[in-house]
């Protein structure tokens, strides 16, 4: 089951030769997580959205509210029975209508799918995860790369390299040549008591899971929340390195190229993360 446009039905039925999203990659998009019927951090997926809409000169219609964005995740939920209370939901937004590199309308559909959570709260793994960096292309510096956007082939063909040289993830550079983030979430480096993660200004996604692990560790007394740039040789003298993203919550990495790392900061961040979702 899908939700398109506020109809719950069996297929988008989309004619993908006449749509922007698939052919120009006019397209936004929130990943989300619901646990026990509930989307988790509802609040800053619905505003990223918005402002991803606003930042995509897109027209955003009067009546998408919050309460009507969680409204039509919700009613998806209750009419797929073959999908229970967590699971993994995708909310795209896409420009309708014809025109080429300019479109002809600023008018948005929306289709909402959803799909089965292998595992509901979030957990540290500990088995053998090990990263490189993907240099065959960069994240530019710059405000649309801080959004969750159809163009992903940075990503994709950063996922078949790992895939081909047998690693967990990789990290990607920007064009200064910086650490921004890996392939599916934003990096996080722990050096001399200091927590760093890279500032949005050097391209890297604006993550929903990056602003709740920046929120608890700023409240711990051990450490010390700095944004700033991470260069390559940084992640030598790390002596922890995770991923952040809303579904995994924390990703532990157990080895870039020769260097081993621990996983005591991330472990003390998922209990508080898990504790702030049981609060809510």
């Amino acid at each position: 089951m899908v939700n398109f446009n506020g109809t719950i039905q069996d297929s988008s039925n989309i004619v993908i030769e006449n749509n922007r999203g698939f052919l120009f990659g006019d397209s936004v998009f929130e990943t989300m997580k619901v646990v026990d019927g509930k989307i988790l951090f509802l609040e800053d997926h619905y505003f990223r959205l918005m402002a991803s809409m606003r930042i995509c000169r897109m027209e955003i219609p009067m009546n998408f509210t919050m309460e009507y964005f969680e409204s039509q995740v919700i009613n998806l939920l209750k009419a797929s029975t073959a999908v229970e209370n967590d699971c993994r939901v995708r909310f795209s937004v896409y420009r309708s209508g014809d025109g080429f590199y300019l479109p002809k309308t600023n008018e948005t559909e929306f289709l909402v799918t959803i799909s089965k959570l292998e595992e509901a709260m979030y957990l540290i793994n500990n088995s053998t995860y090990e990263v490189e960096l993907f240099k065959d292309s960069y994240v530019t510096k710059q405000l649309l790369s801080t959004l969750k956007t159809n163009n992903k082939m940075v990503q994709i063909t950063g996922s078949i390299f790992a895939n081909e040289n047998g690693y967990h993830n990789c990290l990607l550079l920007n064009d200064e040549k910086n650490v921004v983030e890996a392939l599916q979430g934003n990096i996080f480096m722990f050096l001399n008591g200091e927590l760093i993660t890279p500032p949005l200004s050097d391209g890297c996604l604006n993550g929903i899971m990056r602003k709740q692990i920046i929120e608890i560790a700023s409240k711990m007394e051990d450490l010390k929340v700095v944004e700033k740039s991470i260069s390559p040789f940084d992640l030598q003298k790390a002596d922890e390195l995770f991923i952040t993203n809303v579904i995994v919550g924390i990703q532990s990495v157990s080895k870039y190229r020769k260097k081993e790392f621990t996983s005591l900061v991330a472990e003390k961040l998922i209990a508080r993360l898990n504790a702030k979702i049981r609060l809510n």
